[in-house]
């Protein structure tokens, strides 16, 4: 959504008042989401291992989610402009069904934050054409899983960098990104090289190369990933297809910088690969799929850690406000070393299956807003019931829930 409007910038002069004017841009975008469930009659924080990659479906935890982003933007003389962008979020990873009481400060999860705050400066004259500059606090270059949600690429934190654009469509950067851990203030820093829309293939290609320290620690880390980008693997439609590699600090999927990347050694190292889209099978019929595989070394108190994720999504439009949409996922995980976890068995597996009706105001299948009621069924194999949290130690766990989801 954009607002146009003109701002006035006052002067004030003994000798009389002038008012200059300058024209701005406003761009208003933002996410909501609520989910509705319960699990045993009673609100729930369990994802069932989607983080882990272990499920799908609409497990996620928040009941309450809401984000917006505001963008200012200005022209200015000599085709220079500037951004000034701001993302403030409430009630990611909040499951709680909140009430009229007033203030909901007893709880710091999900809490009303900043996300975002930048500023970006383009086509100034000391660069080439088509760039830019920025400084601020930033998610760049952001990726995630189609099915698993779980984002596998981005740099989040503060610092600041510069971009050039090509005539091709493709474009270059060099940032810093800066980010303190979560279970200390050593901050993490990674130097972030990118290449994005390469030609070739009969696609496209990202290219990310990341090299990261800590202070206070001599435990660095570089990581690097390929992204093919192309129709649904020859069909109608499009999909991602991503090789990544980190180590030590970077053993996270290997582009996944964050505050999260800390609690990693020198010998930790991690492999990661995921493919998945959407293919316009017919004008009605859609399908969505992912395939993830992603193994971990020396890291988590695990000499390994090897996970696998395949899941599609089938998605029949009945007419322009209704769709239908089943998902089927299965995922596993294989352990070096068990007992480290108190566990037993070195190999466990999932499975999920869910029904959903959608009601929307556009049937296709990442149409929005929509009104989404669903019904997820979980399964661990033995022993593994305990690791996605299911009630009471069950095998098996179904999910009556809705969820309403909008972006603009």
């Amino acid at each position: 959504m954009k607002i146009k409007f003109t701002t006035l910038a006052t002067a004030l002069v003994i000798a009389g008042t002038s008012l200059q004017a300058s024209a701005a841009e406003w761009t208003v975008n933002g996410y909501g989401m609520t989910n509705y469930r319960l699990v045993d009659e009673a609100s729930s924080s369990n994802e069932f291992g989607k983080p882990d990659y272990f499920t799908v479906g609409t497990s996620g935890k928040s009941a309450n989610q809401a984000e917006i982003t505001v963008k200012r933007h200005d022209e200015h003389k000599d085709n220079v402009y500037s951004d000034y962008v701001l993302r403030a979020e409430y009630g990611n990873g909040e499951h709680r069904f909140r009430s009229s009481s007033g203030s909901e400060d007893n709880d710091e999860n999900g809490a009303f934050e900043v996300k975002e705050a930048y500023v970006l400066l383009g086509n100034l004259p000391y660069f080439n054409n088509n760039s830019q500059i920025w400084a601020g606090r930033r998610y760049l270059n952001r990726a995630s899983g189609l099915l698993s949600g779980e984002f596998w690429k981005q740099s989040s934190g503060v610092g600041a960098g510069y971009e050039v654009g090509f005539d091709d469509g493709g474009k270059a950067g060099l940032a810093v990104v800066s980010a303190d851990p979560d279970d200390g203030d050593n901050t993490l820093t990674s130097t972030d090289l990118y290449y994005y829309g390469v030609k070739g293939l009969g696609g496209s290609f990202d290219f990310d190369l990341k090299f990261s320290k800590q202070a206070n620690s001599s435990v660095g880390g570089v990581g690097g990933s390929v992204t093919y980008n192309r129709d649904y693997y020859g069909l109608d439609g499009w999909s991602q297809t991503v090789l990544a590699y980190g180590e030590g600090i970077n053993t996270n999927r290997g582009v996944n910088f964050g505050s999260w990347n800390s609690g990693f050694n020198k010998n930790s190292n991690g492999l990661f690969f995921s493919s998945y889209g959407v293919a316009n099978l017919t004008d009605k019929l859609q399908l969505a799929s992912e395939l993830t595989y992603f193994k971990v070394q020396n890291a988590w108190g695990q000499d390994s850690v090897e996970r696998q994720l395949i899941a599609v999504r089938p998605s029949y439009k009945v007419d322009d406000n209704l769709r239908l949409e089943f998902t089927a996922g299965l995922g596993t995980e294989k352990l070096g070393m068990p007992s480290a976890w108190g566990l037993t068995e070195s190999d466990t597996s999932y499975q999920t299956y869910e029904l959903a009706t959608v009601f929307t105001v556009n049937a296709d299948y990442f149409g929005r807003p929509q009104i989404k009621p669903y019904v997820t069924h979980y399964i661990a194999n033995d022993g593994a019931d305990n690791r996605i949290g299911l009630t009471d130690g069950k095998g098996s766990e179904t999910v009556f829930g809705i969820q309403a989801e909008i972006w603009f």
